[in-house]
């Protein structure tokens, strides 16, 4: 009897002291969250911190009590641990950082805890995460299959044909607050919010992405439209529409070949090694720009001793001007506001930036500013216009103070668009007339060079625009013909010499001719 009770005095005080934690997490994690998280989603959790209006997406509203990274059913409340992770993760693509480096998984904990508290809906009870079944598999099969569903549940209408977050919906697209929203880039797997595996994607399909377009997909099971396995499969071709994250590297070889490609389009360019040159909103120079569409571009590189090309990929859901898109850039006009003013009212044209330093030779100590250079070091532009198709070449001295230069060697450019993705060719000879002003190509040697891109349709320009820092641009050597020439002569020697050693040999070998001792023969 005695130990029966000392059991439940163990349990009791047990209980007590896990409410009595849950009880000081809250204070605890409101000192977190007040440091660390207030400023994007306000004091009272309303989404509305002081840096909330140059964001897009906006922070979350804790106070609605709707998420969208869960594992719970639409419409239902995350759990704690769909909190916890998106604390720790982060939210790719957006300006939520990862903390799991930054802050202790107890501080984590408790500012789940705390955030909890802005909303009654987690009074309600405890959530349930759905059943999450194993992937089928199924391999190009059912990567095929993915397709014809990913088509039958109608998804190209936002994410585009292709994945690229250019369907014919996107210009329309807003979320609950009715603020503008983009369509996922499903061709970019490492911006996936909440996980880009394919059971993750799944997840995703299952339980929709809440105060978003995104819809669940569990009724279209239920409603036998589709199968569970029909949803595994467009997970599975979801996460085929994009390689691996890839590794920035800050030196892009530019290959010898005989002939250059005659368009971006060329099959050539297949020979030539792709570079990511990831690139974020000019947050320096005012006007400021936080919410840029383009996050990277593709970079490849050829020379044929004589000329060197570029081609420049990257994705954007719109070929500006586009009338379409009018209607997304009025909505970003009172979404997103700062100290800088509004973006432009009227859209312009897309925009490729190409800038190496104007005076060639040095060290990397001497590459001028990154952005558009200075009076002192300015720097070479070769800017591209979507409207009208051009390439000018000229100086800059800071963004927005290009000029163009009339007496610089023209850049050759072929410019192509379909289904959300640009496509820039150009081409230049690798010395031109002035050698003193703008790159001068080198077999050999790096060339620092930097990027910026801009998407008309989402009121950017010339300063409003993604940005890159330096890179430099490598061209390959041509093997000098001694290297092929030596070892062939090489060769050919040790062969003569090998021939002589052996007839040497099989000469002492040879009996002496009948009648003559062995000494008389070698006489």
């Amino acid at each position: 009897m005695r130990a029966r009770g000392a059991c439940l005095a163990l349990l009791t005080g047990f209980a007590g002291a896990l409410v009595a934690d849950a009880q000081g997490a809250g204070p605890r994690g409101k000192v977190v969250y007040d440091k660390w998280g207030a400023g994007c989603h306000g004091e009272t959790g309303g989404g509305d911190g002081d840096g909330a209006t140059a964001m897009l997406p906006r922070p979350r509203d804790f106070t609605r009590g709707v998420y969208k990274i869960r594992t719970t059913a639409s419409g239902e409340i995350p759990t704690d641990d769909d909190l916890l992770h998106v604390i720790s993760e982060g939210m790719p693509g957006t300006a939520m950082p990862a903390w799991k480096a930054k802050l202790s998984e107890a501080e984590r904990r408790d500012v789940v805890t705390y955030i909890k508290s802005f909303s009654s809906f987690f009074a309600s009870g405890k959530a349930k995460s759905i059943a999450v079944g194993k992937e089928p598999g199924g391999g190009d099969q059912a990567i095929a299959d993915g397709k014809a569903t990913f088509t039958k549940l109608e998804c190209a209408k936002c994410h585009g044909p292709n994945g690229r977050g250019d369907g014919k919906s996107a210009p329309t697209l807003k979320d609950d607050w009715g603020h503008p929203i983009r369509a996922a880039d499903l061709t970019e797997n490492w911006k996936f919010r909440g996980g880009n595996d394919v059971q993750s994607i799944y997840t995703r399909l299952r339980t929709g992405l809440d105060g978003t377009p995104m819809p669940s997909f569990t009724d279209a099971i239920d409603q036998k439209l589709i199968t569970d396995d029909q949803l595994w499969h467009v997970a599975a071709y979801v996460r085929s529409l994009s390689p691996e994250q890839p590794q920035v590297r800050e030196v892009i070889r530019a290959r010898l070949v005989a002939t250059l490609p005659s368009t971006p389009d060329d099959g050539a360019w297949a020979q030539a090694e792709r570079y990511w040159i990831p690139v974020v909103g000019q947050v320096i120079t005012k006007p400021r720009w936080f919410v840029p569409t383009v996050d990277g571009v593709w970079v490849q590189a050829m020379h044929d001793g004589k000329r060197v090309a570029l081609r420049l990929v990257w994705d954007d859901p719109s070929s500006s001007p586009a009338p379409a898109w009018s209607e997304w850039l009025n909505r970003l006009d009172t979404t997103v506001t700062t100290a800088d003013g509004p973006p432009p009212a009227q859209q312009g044209p897309d925009r490729l930036t190409v800038q190496w330093p104007q005076r060639p030779g040095g060290d990397d100590t001497e590459r001028p500013y990154f952005l558009g250079g200075n009076a002192r070091r300015p720097v070479q532009h070769w800017r591209w216009t979507s409207v009208p198709d051009r390439v000018e070449v000229g100086t800059a001295k800071g963004l927005g103070s290009f000029t163009a230069d009339a007496a610089a060697d023209s850049v050759g450019h072929v410019a192509r668009y379909d289904s959300g993705q640009w496509r820039l060719q150009l081409v230049r000879v690798l010395r031109q007339r002035d050698t003193t002003n703008g790159p001068v190509f080198v077999p050999g040697r790096a060339v620092p060079v930097a990027f910026f891109v801009a998407d008309g349709s989402n009121g950017e320009d010339d300063v409003r625009s993604a940005v890159s820092t330096w890179y430099a641009i490598h061209l390959d050597v041509p093997t000098p013909a001694r290297v092929y020439a030596v070892p062939a002569v090489t060769v050919l020697l040790t062969a003569g010499l090998g021939m002589l050693l052996v007839t040497r040999a099989q000469r002492r070998e040879l009996p002496p001719p009948s009648g003559q001792s062995e000494s008389e023969a070698r006489s």
